[in-house]
């Protein structure tokens, strides 16, 4: 008997109940037509992943409740289809974490995940209890079971499903993505769902919420662990995957992209759904003919169209004149707003009102970052003015050690490339211009500067990025020791440098804005260290 098992790997908003209902409706409705038996849509499909907060409201949990009645009302006519909603559940004061099964616009049952993920990004505990109650129902004699995202990452509630009947495991998942995500989740699925003999369906979500990004890559796996159906990254999609009893028959499977495809595919529908959602009319990003603001501003115009997006050089006396020249070029090849604004009397004026009291003091770096304060300025200015939000230009290289200015490079409102390091930045810019030219080469191939004074290259102040970005990796997101990092060949002074740098420079990064998360660990929801600190490996 074939079972037609209906994947909605959708795109849900936080909080948008009626958004978030109408497009179940719709998946629900597609699905049918095609002859669905079941459809399966993400974690907390219903709500959004993650509410955090708003998990704590009462009020949340009522209007849930009345948007999960409107929805099973909605879904009363589509006969026998099972559909999978995830959605939080309030029972005498407890909140769980929930996916039920509607059908013929009835309650069939309800699953409360049973285990709940508290590190990297993930504060479960907060908010929600566990459960211990397994969920199955059963469509054409076949036992479907329901597993909740961090269930499987454990053998615990798998082998509860298994215990009452379950041949195939439903997963809704709010998984978010980082870099080379999907082959993990395919080796733990492997080890705690197929172990026990059992097939799986697992639904992620897809879309930006704040920092995070949901790739989707959804996919069906048989019970010897092979893939049998495989989603699109990065995209909203539903696919249908047919059943022969408890095994699924091999189906579409979206092609693997390089990792630089799948993180650029990242990034943009992380500015996508950020502006999209939060209803911001469009972007304003400084061009300064360096590669970090050419590679965001490609990102934006892919995300959002030329017409959302106003590309603004400031140019200052140390500005290069190729540094114009090829701002011009990128921006003639997008087809964007540009304009210039030059900042040198701005410069002066400051400089004429601070003489006094910089008399007989040597220039520094103050007047560097008085450069940057007056483009930030700028930059917000026309951010208030126009309602159009800044798309700030820093990446990680320089968020981890410092290499930015407060109220300068840092003003503004959603980072890009926050979790960029400097040496993918590059790679990233490749693989654009692979696809289309739109960053002139030598923005690729010149000496990364801030140009605040003459003659200056990043490297002045920093080593060289291909060892600054390794340090970083090992110390920051491996959480590997320095006597490890010296292992590795790295030299000592280079070492006490980066791993000193970022950690004086924590207050800098508590004060930058939120930004998309691509690696496992990123500054932000899951790097947690003091500003005060007199700690030292």
């Amino acid at each position: 008997m074939t079972v037609k098992v209906a994947i909605a790997q959708i795109n849900s908003t936080v909080g948008d109940l009626a958004g978030n209902r109408a497009k179940i409706v719709d998946f629900a409705r597609r699905a049918a037509r095609q002859g669905a038996d079941i459809l399966l849509t993400p974690e907390l499909s219903l709500v959004g992943y993650p509410p955090e907060d708003l998990l704590l409201r009462q009020s949340f949990y009522a209007k849930t409740a009345d948007a999960f009645d409107a929805l099973a009302a909605d879904l009363s006519d589509l006969k026998d289809l099972h559909v999978v909603v995830g959605h939080p559940v309030l029972r005498n004061g407890a909140r769980f974490n929930a996916a039920s099964v509607i059908v013929n616009g009835n309650l069939l049952g309800t699953y409360c995940k049973h285990v709940l993920p508290n590190d990297t990004v993930f504060d479960e505990k907060r908010y929600f209890s566990v459960s211990d109650e397994s969920f199955v129902f059963e469509v054409k004699g076949v036992g479907f079971g329901i597993n909740i995202c961090e269930d499987t990452w454990s053998p615990l509630a798998p082998s509860h499903a298994k215990a009452a009947g379950a041949q195939v495991l439903l997963v809704p998942n709010g998984s978010p993505y980082h870099m080379k995500k999907q082959h993990l989740r395919h080796d733990v699925m492997r080890t705690n769902v197929v172990a026990h003999g059992m097939s799986l369906v697992y639904a992620n979500l897809v879309g930006g919420q704040d920092e995070l990004i949901f790739d989707g890559n959804s996919f069906a796996m048989d019970p010897d662990g092979k893939v049998s159906a495989q989603l699109k990254h990065c995209e909203e999609e539903l696919q249908i995957v047919e059943f022969d009893g408890a095994h699924p028959v091999r189906g579409s499977i979206a092609a693997e992209l390089s990792v630089e495809a799948q993180v650029y595919q990242a990034l943009v529908l992380g500015v996508r759904d950020y502006i999209g959602k939060n209803g911001f009319p469009g972007v304003i990003i400084g061009l300064s003919g360096g590669v970090d603001s050419a590679l965001t501003l490609a990102v934006a115009v892919d995300a959002l169209g030329a017409g959302k997006v106003r590309a603004v050089m400031m140019p200052s006396p140390y500005t290069a004149e190729i540094s114009r020249i090829d701002s011009r070029d990128m921006v003639e090849r997008l087809g964007v707003r540009y304009d210039e604004i030059p900042i040198n009397d701005c410069f002066q004026a400051f400089r004429g009102t601070l003489a006094q009291e910089f008399k007989g003091l040597p220039e520094d770096a103050t007047e560097e970052n008085i450069q940057a304060r007056i483009r930030g300025t700028i930059l917000m200015a026309l951010s208030n003015k126009h309602g159009s939000i800044v798309l700030t230009t820093g990446n990680k290289s320089e968020m981890a050690v410092g290499y930015c200015t407060l109220y300068g490079d840092m003003a503004g409102g959603f980072a890009v490339i926050k979790d960029i390091a400097k040496t993918l930045v590059y790679r990233l810019c490749a693989y654009r211009n692979s696809v289309s030219d739109v960053i002139p080469e030598r923005i690729l191939t010149r000496a990364p500067s801030a140009e605040l004074r003459p003659d200056q290259t990043d490297q002045d102040s920093l080593p060289p990025y291909e060892v600054l970005d390794a340090i970083m990796q090992m110390y920051m997101e491996e959480n590997r020791s320095i006597a490890d990092i010296l292992a590795a060949g790295y030299r000592k002074e280079d070492v006490d440098r980066v791993t000193r740098l970022i950690k004086i420079n924590e207050y800098k990064r508590r004060q930058a804005p939120v930004g998309i998360r691509v690696t496992h660990r990123a500054f932000g929801r899951d790097w947690r260290y003091p500003i005060t600190s007199k700690f030292s490996e």
